[in-house]
């Protein structure tokens, strides 16, 4: 089922939780990220691939190196990020999307618009925190 959204649409509180059109918005939120993604990607990929040549300067050559480090490290967490967002997708397709994965409560629409992928609210995530902090400490 498509659901037909204006390009200014923003969901509301004032109108139900999840609602086709707040699922549709927020799919097609993620698709964009992801193509984003995608692009720059493969534009890196491009970049590396020009500058993989032998440099006859060492200095030259470790600053290669040492750049595309950094942009393998970046590729790989962008792979994770997709990763995310296709989860966030299959859980659109379910229904679960927008559900703190251990409240079972709304996320606020504030939070999935700034971090889509989201899968707790803002206080088990500050709960989860806490935890993980603990436990490094320890």
């Amino acid at each position: 089922m498509t659901v037909e959204l204006e390009s200014d649409y923003r969901p509301s509180e004032h109108e139900p939780f999840m609602n086709d059109r707040q699922r549709e918005y927020f799919k097609n939120k993620l698709l964009q990220w992801k193509d984003d993604i995608l692009k720059e990607s493969k534009e890196t990929l491009a970049t590396l691939q020009e500058e993989s040549q032998n440099h006859p300067d060492f200095a030259d050559r470790a600053s290669s190196e040492t750049d595309r480090s950094i942009e393998l490290r970046a590729r790989d967490r962008q792979r994770k990020l997709i990763s995310k967002i296709d989860a966030a997708l299959e859980r659109i397709s379910d229904g679960s999307y927008g559900y703190c994965e251990e409240t079972g409560e709304p996320i606020s629409l504030r939070r999935l618009e700034d971090r889509p992928i989201a899968t707790l609210s803002i206080e088990a995530q500050e709960a989860h925190e806490r935890r993980e902090k603990v436990y490094r400490d320890d």
